[in-house]
């Protein structure tokens, strides 16, 4: 007889994949029938369905009216990077690193840019940097949420109104899931697989006036990529922000973001979508406070991530192995759930410390991640009796 009975109730989707994540509930495919497939994205049908995007994001998103909202090449890498090359140069720059991603925008601008005049904030995982050591006479990189560890800036108090440099916020899992502090962030840039649950390969660059001013007053001293240019002699190139792409598109890729935006306005729009993140992280929270073999992989409770949640494996047996064996422990939960079909894609990031990493954004069902946790407890089980039997 059995001593570890699985549980009776599985999740309906078992995606919690933090990118791409989630369709949202009753997505169809049929629902993306009116995807204008075979015709050119410079179409009038073509660019009316890229616009009907850029005013939908600004209408769900809650983005300011003087923004400009474009839809760009390479998913959120695209256009932080398409960022980064057109608009540092003329101040020094601070980044802020404590996670991957992070990690990979220092890499741009001091390796690949060559910067000199860079300095680099850097924290653990599970830690934020020292916010208050920010130079803002400086341009500041920074992600809003470290997808990789589950550290979330709790707010923009930190970043002054009068600042003198740009700020460039990647918040590819913070939008539509976090209160985003758009007078205090001059470029916010995120992709339509995370929070929303669209598909992969298209990014979202969005500019507040401040960046647009520098962009039409500054030369970068670099060779510009083709998919890197925003401005052509000296002007700002205005069709980008009413749907001419730079490159060409999928029109079922925007068909499904459409659908996305769609939803999420039809539910409540951006209130909503935080409402139910944060319903969701509550469901993993009351666990983990009620479970003694799992922890939050983010130190300080108010910096918790409310969409990539990470949690590390805390039980005394566990972390009394070497570094190797607990990673190996980890990923024996997350592909026994994986196997069985209960969870997938719940390994934390291949650069991140060992665990496990929720997607808990607004196209998660609660009800889904509340079946969930009895099967983490199962597998954690699972995997310790396993630990001790070859111990």
């Amino acid at each position: 007889m059995t001593t570890n009975p699985a549980p009776a109730a599985r999740p309906e989707n078992p995606n919690f994949s933090s990118g791409p994540c989630a369709k949202r509930p009753g997505w169809n495919l049929q629902d993306l029938a009116d995807a204008p497939l075979g015709r050119s994205h410079r179409a009038k049908i073509g660019k009316a369905k890229l616009k009907e995007a850029i005013d939908l994001t600004r209408e769900v998103l809650e983005v300011p009216a003087d923004y400009r909202i474009g839809i760009v090449p390479a998913s959120d890498t695209g256009a932080v990077e398409m960022a980064l090359w057109s608009l540092l140069g003329p101040r020094p720059v601070d980044l802020l690193a404590w996670e991957s991603f992070g990690e990979g925008w220092v890499t741009d601008v001091v390796k690949q840019l060559r910067l000199t005049d860079a300095r680099i904030l850097k924290a653990a995982y599970g830690d934020l940097p020292d916010l208050t050591q920010v130079d803002f006479s400086h341009d500041v990189v920074f992600t809003w949420n470290g997808t990789t560890s589950g550290v979330m800036l709790p707010d923009a108090g930190w970043i002054p109104a009068d600042r003198a440099g740009l700020t460039i916020c990647d918040a590819t899992s913070a939008a539509f899931a976090q209160a985003l502090d758009f007078p205090k962030l001059d470029v916010v840039t995120f992709s339509w697989q995370k929070a929303l649950g669209g598909e992969g390969a298209h990014g979202m660059l969005v500019l507040s006036p401040r960046a647009v001013a520098r962009l039409e007053s500054h030369t970068p001293p670099w060779p510009m990529p083709k998919i890197f240019r925003l401005t052509k002699g000296g002007k700002l190139m205005e069709g980008i922000f009413e749907g001419e792409t730079i490159n060409t598109p999928s029109m079922l890729c925007v068909e499904d973001y459409l659908d996305a935006l769609k939803w999420g306005k039809a539910i409540g729009g951006l209130p909503a979508l935080q409402e139910r993140s944060n319903r969701n992280f509550e469901v993993i929270a009351q666990w983990v406070a009620r479970t003694p073999w799992v922890d939050f992989l983010a130190t300080d409770p108010v910096t918790r991530s409310n969409t990539s949640v990470c949690l590390k494996v805390v039980d005394p047996a566990v972390t009394a192995l070497p570094p190797e064996a607990q990673a190996t422990f980890a990923k024996a939960i997350a592909a026994g759930l994986d196997k069985g079909g209960v969870a997938y894609d719940i390994g934390s990031y291949r650069d991140a410390p060992p665990g496990l990493r929720i997607w808990c954004g607004a196209t998660v069902e609660r009800s889904d991640l509340l079946a969930l946790t009895p099967w983490l407890d199962w597998a954690f089980t699972e995997a310790k009796a396993a630990l001790l039997t070859t111990a």
